[in-house]
């Protein structure tokens, strides 16, 4: 389901390469994060101001150094961005990082639990790395000019990000590239672009979008959007309102990922206020998904669709999924934002598809995914 759908309705119903120039160590991220996330809640000038709840301790913001091993800034001047990805390296020569692109709205820390879990269940063996995309977390564009959200402009984004972090496709680590909704479009019609330049990929694995259901749902996503509100008084009740109406189950995961998704505005009726307004990115949506199977199903490389629920399949997924063209799975008791929600399960499925896939295999014996 797309990433705007379930979100909304939730809502109605309540070791890189070391780049020295640009990293960002622990310290100070966790200072830009007190910085970026907390703030004076300022008087309208007009008099005492409304009375508020104080902030939930509960849904205090936590800091991403202790999921990720590296925050940096990624300089890529061909695309005019300076762009932030959160990174741990594979602990071995010749490993395998999984590549992860979020959903519309959110940012790379979306998969922070996600990415502790898999180092753990891995000993290091596979790394993560996770980005924020344009007009998303703490990626900004160079030259003013970011605004265009539309497929072709993302998927030329990722592989840049990629080629600038991995200039060498012969020394660079095996890519098994995640995308959640809008990443998952991104991700599959970027693997053959890399395939082209010599990287190795794995496999690709879509999180929660069906091309069929996410088309379907677009006619009706501006009068859903109109469930969310305009902005919060403190970062704490933005990661609660999230937590509350279900949006994010996993509060823990919300408290590390919300905070890059808001920004505060001093002297804001309400100060914090969301980073990308999905209303913002509705010309865009259709891109996104509209041919999202055929690009799935002719990726050159194994493939896992994972569900939080029995969405419905369209033809062409429907059609592959009987010829064994891809492997599917279904995380119960979970919403939109699966890997938040569950991050340990989702991080079992996924490892256990990518041991599955390195594997040498005997001559005849095709990989999961692999026509």
């Amino acid at each position: 389901m797309s990433d705007l759908l379930r979100s909304t309705i939730s809502a109605r119903i309540s070791k890189l390469p070391l780049l020295p120039p640009t990293s960002v160590d622990e310290g100070d991220e966790e200072e830009n994060e007190e910085i970026d996330t907390i703030g004076d809640l300022p008087g309208s000038g007009m008099g005492p101001p409304a009375m508020q709840r104080p902030p939930n301790p509960n849904f205090s913001p936590i800091s991403a150094s202790g999921f990720f091993e590296q925050a940096l800034q990624i300089a890529i001047p061909a695309r005019n961005l300076d762009c932030r990805v959160y990174y741990t390296a594979p602990k071995f020569k010749n490993g395998t990082v999984m590549i992860c692109h979020h959903g519309a709205g959110y940012s790379g820390l979306s998969f922070a639990c996600f990415a502790k879990e898999v180092t753990e269940l891995t000993k290091g063996e596979c790394g993560v790395l996770s980005l924020d995309a344009r007009r998303h977390g703490r990626t900004s564009s160079t030259d003013g000019d970011d605004g265009d959200l539309s497929i072709d402009i993302l998927v030329e984004d990722f592989c840049a990000v990629l080629e600038t972090i991995f200039p060498d496709p012969a020394a660079a680590p095996t890519f098994l590239l995640v995308g959640h909704s809008m990443g998952g479009s991104a991700i599959v019609r970027s693997c053959p672009k890399l395939l082209e330049k010599k990287y190795r990929i794995a496999g690709v694995a879509v999180l929660d979008v069906v091309e069929g259901s996410a088309v379907d749902a677009l006619p009706h996503m501006n009068s859903l959007l109109n469930a969310r509100p305009d902005g919060f008084d403190s970062m704490e009740e933005a990661i609660e309102w999230h937590v509350s109406t279900n949006t994010i189950i996993n509060a823990n995961s919300a408290r590390v990922s919300i905070p890059s998704t808001i920004k505060h505005e001093e002297g804001a009726i309400l100060p914090y206020q969301w980073r990308t307004p999905l209303r913002s990115t509705a010309p865009y949506w259709l891109s996104w998904f509209q041919g999202l199977s055929k690009s799935f199903l002719a990726a050159r490389s194994a493939r896992l669709l994972v569900l939080a629920g029995t969405d419905r399949l369209d033809k062409e997924l429907m059609i592959g999924q009987m010829q064994g063209k891809f492997q599917m799975d279904v995380i119960p008791g979970v919403g939109h934002m699966l890997h938040e929600d569950e991050p340990t399960r989702l991080a079992e499925i996924l490892v256990e598809f990518w041991r599955r896939n390195e594997r040498i295999l005997p001559a005849g014996i095709k990989k999961v995914g692999d026509l």
